[in-house]
């Protein structure tokens, strides 16, 4: 991630990659969840707009979906073995 990316914890790296139901992540409460399957599913102005409001669970939900190491990313993230 880049300077000007926003940054984001462990938590929210774990509870992206169990939304994705990748290894190395747990679920999100409830309200949470519902967030970040909004996120993944909006289209490109509603996402643009939640994005704006959640920027960090928006950069793990970008990273997660777009970037070809994303998930690795994520799950060194979520293992305390990287730096978001």
């Amino acid at each position: 991630m880049s300077p000007s990316s926003p940054t984001f914890s462990r938590e929210i790296a774990a509870h992206v990659l169990s939304h994705f139901g990748h290894p190395g992540g747990y679920p999100a409460g409830d309200w949470t969840e519902s967030l970040i399957s909004l996120i993944d599913r909006a289209d490109m102005t509603h996402r643009a707009r939640l994005l704006d409001a959640f920027p960090d669970y928006g950069a793990a939900i970008t990273l997660a979906k777009y970037d070809e190491n994303g998930i690795a990313t994520l799950q060194a993230i979520a293992a305390g073995k990287a730096a978001a």
